[in-house]
């Protein structure tokens, strides 16, 4: 299993320490450094070139679009994910260039962040879904429950393995079909739960654990302890 390398840069201490715990407690992330500013950000950017830097879309010393700019113009390859804390700061950090980096919402939990840092160290852009208000929320939560139950049983098992981090040719081989076929079933899941992206379905998959799902061998998951 590869090693990411991670950069972490945020204003508050304690979403750096509480980041770095998660992250250290899985074999496949390091953490190489912890910036509390953007400018230090920028230069671990620069020294160290880590696969990730997860970077709060409010830090201080730099804006998210400097800090993509500085990335871009001097072609340095690391992922950028902005951590963002209010649809503000999401909708702000959307609009710099969205095919260029990744944002993750900081609420989000810490499961679902794990899976989400790994499909973009794969290599993918993930954004939020749009944010419309804790009703619409709480209505949308229930159209899902509903259309969970019209999956079928193989794309209950496929959003499972989708959930601990696997790519297309991975569940493939692990259910013994093509990662084309995978494609098709996913198109049906995300047209069936009205969803746009993994990440979202990776969230729904494991909060709501389906018993009904066939079993299948799964990774110890972190456990986050307020």
């Amino acid at each position: 299993m590869r090693c990411n390398s991670v950069v972490i840069a945020d204003r508050h201490p304690v979403v750096l320490l509480g980041l770095s715990k998660l992250l250290e407690g899985h074999c496949d992330f390091i953490v190489v450094a912890c910036c509390s500013d953007g400018s230090s950000c920028i230069e671990a950017l620069r020294n160290l070139v880590p696969d990730i830097a997860i970077i709060d879309a409010s830090i201080s010393g730099a804006t998210g679009s400097e800090i993509l700019s500085i990335v871009n113009s001097e072609n340095i390859s690391t992922r950028l994910v902005f951590f963002t804390a209010t649809d503000k700061d999401r909708e702000l950090a959307m609009s710099v260039a969205p095919d260029r980096y990744s944002v993750i919402p900081k609420d989000v939990a810490p499961e679902v962040l794990l899976q989400s840092l790994r499909q973009i160290a794969e290599g993918r852009a993930l954004l939020p879904q749009p944010s419309s208000g804790q009703t619409a929320s709480r209505e949308q939560g229930a159209l899902t429950e509903s259309a969970l139950t019209t999956l079928t049983d193989r794309e209950r098992q496929i959003m499972r393995l989708v959930s601990e981090g696997l790519s297309n040719k991975e569940v493939g081989r692990r259910l013994s079909i093509t990662d084309g076929t995978i494609k098709v079933h996913l198109h049906h899941i995300f047209k069936k739960l009205e969803i746009s992206n993994r990440t979202v379905l990776a969230a729904l998959a494991i909060s709501h654990d389906d018993p009904a799902s066939p079993p299948e061998d799964k990774p110890v998951r972190a456990i986050w302890l307020d």
